[in-house]
């Protein structure tokens, strides 16, 4: 790899640092009124414009010196993340007056960052660098959006109704912990959990039996198809109705929505087994049953992970859903649609960031079970 190629990422970062010095030496200044002298001319984070852009400049052009890529990845991330920082420092109390300047600089510190991911992602990582790779990339990829979202917030002056900056949400957090708490555990430790089990493992049994019994096979998975269409609007009422307001109608509503995803995936895995390995198990006198354990569903692992993930995301949507239409004063949903009518927007925010942060837990926790149970398959020993 010739080192003394530049990244186009780094030369459209130069291009965007010039084009905002030039911009902001010719853009009509801001008079503060206040300030003393009567008059002064006050920029947005004009105190550190110029360690703003030797940050930014430094960054880009390290790709052009001949440096290892891991110096050349720590470089462009301390000046990316460095001037995005003094960015958005620098425009408070100055928020909805940034000009093309500042947005072009938060371009550059993004091309950046990007370059940095870009970097990472090339490298060959030993072994005991290899899970630390997958998590600061990813990392680094969900801080800038995090950023952006703060710097554009900012800087354009969204009203706070529309779209709050993240750290006005992560305030809101830090604040409303005992809150947020009980409606996690009316939502989650509750109804999507017992939901959860319930339905995947009533769709579970039902697909070994379907697979046992070809008139279940043939009369069940069209139905389930038609089943896994219905809305869950039009479910949910319904499983309030005759279950009551609290936990359980939600629990209700998440087995119907996992049942039919595990059932159809189940069936399909237990298919998946080659003829070959069937008629082997066939020489040695083997019955369904040992057949069934000791081929067929070992084949069919990936396919039920699969299911349990979806299944993972399909709970706690069906959840949250169902409390719109009843749930007693706790829980995620609730806390939803009641803060919308009172325009605390903050809330909203805190209860989906709260929302995903726990899905992607649980998303992350059966993911990691499926590499430890089947390590053997391909699709995993690939990764």
């Amino acid at each position: 790899m010739n080192r003394l190629k530049p990244s186009w990422q780094a030369a459209l970062a130069v291009l965007a640092c010039l084009i905002a010095v030039a911009l902001g030496a010719i853009a009509a200044p801001k008079v503060d009124p206040l300030a003393q002298p009567a008059g002064t001319l006050i920029y947005p984070y004009a105190a550190t414009s110029w360690l703003i852009f030797g940050a930014l400049l430094l960054a880009a052009l390290i790709p052009m010196a001949k440096v290892p890529p891991m110096a050349e990845a720590v470089v462009l991330f301390i000046g990316a993340h460095l001037a995005a920082w003094l960015l958005i420092g620098g425009i408070a109390g100055f928020e909805g007056l940034a000009r093309a300047p500042y947005f072009l600089l938060l371009a550059a510190a993004w091309l950046l960052g990007w370059r940095c991911v870009a970097v990472l992602s090339g490298l060959r990582p030993t072994d005991g660098s290899r899970t630390a790779l997958r998590l600061i990339i990813p990392a680094i990829f969900g801080a800038w959006i995090l950023i952006i979202w703060e710097a554009v917030t900012r800087g354009a002056g969204i009203p706070f109704i529309l779209l709050p900056p993240p750290s006005a949400i992560g305030a809101r957090i830090a604040g409303s912990l005992p809150i947020l708490g009980a409606d996690v555990r009316q939502t989650i430790f509750k109804a999507v959990l017992f939901g959860y089990v319930v339905g995947s493992g009533a769709g579970f049994v039902t697909a070994v039996l379907a697979d046992r019994v070809a008139f279940l096979r043939r009369g069940l998975l069209p139905i389930g198809n038609m089943v896994s269409a219905l809305p869950i609007i039009g479910v949910a009422p319904i499983m309030v109705m005759w279950f009551g307001f609290d936990w359980q109608s939600k629990a209700a509503v998440v087995i119907i929505m996992t049942f039919f995803p595990m059932l159809v995936n189940t069936v399909a895995g237990l298919a998946a087994s080659g003829h070959m390995e069937r008629d082997l198990m066939r020489t040695y006198a083997s019955g369904y049953w040992p057949t069934l354990i000791k081929l067929r569903l070992p084949a069919a692992a990936p396919f039920i992970f699969n299911a349990l993930k979806i299944n993972s995301t399909l709970a706690l949507i069906g959840a949250i859903v169902a409390e719109f239409f009843g749930t007693p004063v706790v829980g995620m949903g609730f806390r939803i649609s009641t803060e919308v009518g009172r325009m605390n927007i903050d809330m909203v925010w805190a209860e989906i960031a709260v929302a995903a942060l726990a899905g992607s837990v649980f998303y992350g926790v059966v993911a990691l079970v499926e590499r430890a149970v089947t390590f053997w398959h391909p699709s995993v020993r690939g990764g």
